[in-house]
């Protein structure tokens, strides 16, 4: 074989040898970028489902927080609502009781309860019963008959409707004034009353 032969063979299997290891070099680069790649892609999809996972999230605690605001704000607008029906209330009620006593029906309705309740809880004997200037004697007599002890009739000019009924220490105030006196109690039986209308 000839020095170029020799020489040009050389120069083949050094070629074969560079490109051999030219394309052994490039496979492990585009390899290594393949696996870049996917663990970009990987880390890419991982960040967009926890960005989208914090969004929801986010999204969720701020329709949460916006129900809960308006929850408070309705029942704030009720409770305003219910106090302005409840101040109309208390304006209307003593008119309304003073309707009630001047219509004998009503009136004799009141006299019966305000009785029950000084039955359950008056001693039988020694009552006296204070009274407006409105209540007939006609009414007193109508009263007293179905008393045993008679009770004692007093008047008391600033009693405007009602009666109140005394013994032993106790007292049953069936009047205005007495059964408005319990403002709690009242306002409680107002605000359920108008509850249940709204």
């Amino acid at each position: 074989m000839t020095l170029a032969a020799r020489t040009q063979a050389l120069l083949d299997l050094v070629e074969r040898d560079r490109a051999t290891q030219c394309d052994a070099i490039i496979a492990e680069a585009r390899s290594l970028a393949d696996a870049l790649v996917a663990r970009a892609r990987a880390e890419s999809r991982a960040a967009v489902h926890l960005a989208l996972t914090e969004e929801r999230a986010r999204s969720r605690a701020a329709l949460a927080a916006a129900r809960a605001e308006l929850r408070t704000r309705q029942r704030a607008h009720r409770q305003r609502r219910i106090e302005a029906l409840l101040a109309l209330g208390w304006q209307a009620l003593p008119e309304a009781l003073r309707s009630r006593w001047n219509e004998a029906a009503s009136r004799a309705q009141w006299i019966d309860r305000a009785l029950s309740s000084a039955r359950s809880v008056l001693p039988r004997a020694g009552w006296s019963i204070v009274h407006g200037t409105d209540w007939s004697d006609e009414e007193k007599r109508a009263l007293a008959a179905r008393l045993d002890p008679l009770p004692r009739f007093a008047l008391d000019p600033q009693i405007d409707a009602g009666l109140r009924i005394a013994a032993g220490g106790n007292v049953v105030d069936a009047t205005l004034s007495g059964l408005l006196a319990d403002r709690d109690e009242i306002g409680g039986h107002l605000i359920r009353l108008l509850e249940q209308l709204a």
